[in-house]
């Protein structure tokens, strides 16, 4: 029987109907393939991944195949962005024994929960030299009946390599900032010149590489560096990725040139590119940066909130059963909508007789709109067809939602949307941000005190939950208001106390009150998203200069010179961390402001702070308090609400004028050392 029905997952209740005897992660799941003597097979995807649903409607919807599945094996669907530890750890199999990975992620174990054999999509039928789904569920079932011992060797053997990729300690080393020189050379290497982005297709936008890129360019102003900026920016903005009229981002381009995407739309991705366009914008001054913050933040509150302020994990790339058919559209349809102005449409979109874009699958053919000359002005007829063509779009069948709503995605767009909130003094903006850090902390916080990892669900929130909730917090105590500073300390103190591992060597995915698992997972590299340890590093660098407390110090120190060796040969995995160790080689730039929120006066001098880039900065506005070092004791003089620009406490002359502050960070960032970044 299917047991899927009740589950909090939507890609879980997606596989509700399956004929295929679904089981949720249990230990009922595993007790059941014990008694039986048979294999657990430990299907692992999300609700808007393309490739699961092609693989669900091949295999999973099949009763034959069902009916071989249900024969041979316990079944169990998991939600990756629910069971991120589930995931990380069964991935590592998949990676090992295939050399890649990717969702479906198709994974047998032993009914101790070790797997012996992986892979990700099989089709049903034998094609490209992959092998038929049933007959691999046959040989895998002979293999365990027939060759038990030479099965359960591999298991071991393969479990026993995961943990030892776990648990391996890097070699320490010294922070120098030579590492940030080498990484720095390592991004400029990967940079694709000609239509912007690291790396060839498929392109993912590294949304951390770019925050990096537009750090160093606040230290070096190279040409070379505002290019890496500008050529990135520029070409996902222009292209298929970026949806035209709706705003928001896909999840990656399988081109190099931007245009057809993949077309799912996840929260963490929108979230991260806020955050990048928004450096940009601070970085760089080109104001159409701004005009893309405005539309991804536009787009994640229109699309993406849920009435009392958590915000939604993503919209699928399918409806109706095609890819990409929401987005597309035909050269007819857009002479119908747009009328007289449609010529103008075609030639900017770039919209064709054949379409650009072909669903494999089901030889669905369209136009994805894409801008064909970034450089030119907007026309006016296509500013007033966008309103037309969205309202067109909006009747028809949208993409799946999935509802669920994550803690740590959501605190990453928190802390993007209340940074861009600052910068551009967009109230609404901020409002909403308030709103959102409440309903994280009261919705996803049990009685007890423990967070979850997802709302209504009751599954134990991870590292990487606390670290990114922490960030998002100290951000709301740095542009709002330093009564969010003992939140992000609780959130601190319990990271510390639930996941930092005592041999001092980083933060483990899970909890030491989570299940067991086969191993126990951490989380290094920054993917998809910041690792928890990137996030938990920066989120306690933060935490000490902004509280004076060298406790939270350590740990972050520690998690670095871990990670030193393979952050200076491989940045772009560990672009997160790199703002970490910027942390430490810098003595932090400390920024206190003294005067009541609501003053004119007060407001002039944030802005000064909060429309520029400043790498390794923290700040604070309010009244005199002991709430931390950077007000406490500081006075404003004469009763006018003052500024004070300080490294490691160590203060310049207070001062009261936007032009004198300005002067006052002009001359702390030009005596910051340059070879970070040259």
């Amino acid at each position: 029987m299917n047991k899927l029905a009740d589950e909090t997952s939507p890609y879980l209740r997606q596989h509700a109907g399956n004929p295929v005897e679904w089981m949720p992660w249990s230990d009922e799941a595993f007790a059941l393939a014990r008694e039986r003597d048979v294999p657990v097979f430990l299907s692992v995807g999300y609700s808007s991944c393309h490739w699961c649903h092609v693989m669900a409607h091949e295999s999973f919807e099949d009763d034959a195949t069902a009916a071989v599945m249900n024969r041979l094996f316990v079944n169990v669907k998991v939600d990756r962005e629910e069971r991120p530890d589930v995931d990380a750890i069964y991935m590592q199999s998949v990676q090992a024994l295939t050399g890649r990975g990717g969702w479906p992620m198709s994974v047998w174990c032993a009914p101790d929960g070790r797997p012996f054999y992986a892979g990700t999509y099989f089709p049903s039928e034998e094609r490209h030299g992959m092998p038929a789904f049933r007959r691999v569920c046959e040989a895998v079932s002979e293999a365990w009946h027939d060759r038990r011992e030479e099965v359960l060797q591999q298991s071991e053997q393969l479990t026993a390599a995961i943990a030892e990729d776990v648990l391996r300690p890097e070699a320490r080393a010294t922070l120098t900032p030579e590492l940030l020189t080498a990484a720095y050379a390592g991004v400029k290497s990967q940079f694709e010149p000609r239509y912007g982005g690291f790396g060839r297709a498929p392109k993912f936008p590294q949304a951390m590489t770019i925050d990096f890129v537009c750090r160093s360019f606040v230290r070096n102003s190279a040409a070379d560096t505002r290019e890496m900026i500008t050529a990135t920016l520029d070409g996902m903005a222009a292209g298929g990725i970026h949806d035209q009229l709706g705003g928001g981002f896909a999840r990656y381009s399988t081109d190099d040139f931007w245009l057809v995407p993949h077309f799912e739309k996840m929260l963490y991705d929108n979230a991260l590119l806020t955050r990048a366009y928004l450096h940009g914008y601070l970085a760089t001054g080109e104001s159409r940066y701004r005009s893309v913050v405005e539309d991804i933040v536009g787009y994640v509150l229109r699309d993406l909130r849920h009435a009392n302020g958590g915000f939604y994990a993503a919209e699928d790339a399918d409806s109706e059963g095609v890819e990409g058919k929401f987005y597309c559209w035909s050269i007819d349809e857009i002479r119908e909508v747009c009328g007289d102005d449609a010529d103008a449409v075609i030639r900017y979109f770039g919209v064709t007789e054949q379409g650009n874009f072909v669903d494999p699958h089901t030889g669905f053919r369209g136009n994805i709109l894409h801008v064909v000359d970034p450089s030119a002005e907007v026309p006016p007829e296509v500013d007033r067809a966008k309103a037309k063509l969205l309202e067109r779009r909006s009747g028809r069948v949208r993409p799946g939602l999935d509802d669920k709503i994550l803690l740590a995605w959501n605190a990453l767009m928190l802390d993007a949307l209340a940074r861009a909130a600052a910068a551009f003094e967009r109230e609404d903006w901020m409002a909403a941000a308030r709103t959102n850090a409440r309903f994280l902390l009261g919705e996803l916080r049990r009685d007890d005190g423990r967070f979850v990892r997802s709302w209504r669900a009751p599954h134990l929130a991870y590292a990487e939950d606390y670290a990114a909730l922490l960030e998002a917090l100290l951000t709301m105590a740095e542009v709002d208001d330093p009564g969010w500073l003992p939140e992000a300390r609780a959130v601190a103190d319990e990271l510390l106390r639930l996941f930092h591992d005592a041999d001092g060597r980083g933060f483990f995915t899970t909890g030491h009150d989570a299940e067991p698992l086969v191993v126990r997972p951490k989380d290094v590299f920054d993917d998809a998203t910041p690792s928890a340890n990137s996030l938990a590093a920066n989120g306690l660098l933060r935490l000490a200069a902004l509280t004076g407390e060298t406790r939270y110090e350590t740990p972050a120190v520690d998690v670095a010179e871990m990670l030193a060796r393979p952050m200076a040969s491989q940045p772009t995995a560990f672009a997160h961390m790199l703002e970490a160790c910027e942390r430490i080689l810098t003595p932090p730039l400390e920024i206190a402001i003294v005067g009541l929120a609501d003053d004119p006066r007060t407001r002039a001098l944030q802005r000064e702070v909060h429309h520029r880039l400043l790498p390794g900065s923290v700040t604070l506005t309010g009244p005199a308090s002991d709430a931390s070092p950077l007000l406490d004791g500081r006075e404003a003089r004469d009763l006018v609400p003052t500024a004070y620009v300080c490294e490691h406490y160590a203060c310049r002359q207070p001062v009261t004028s936007p032009e004198d502050l300005r002067a006052q960070l002009d001359a702390v960032l030009a005596g910051r050392d340059q070879r970070s970044a040259s």
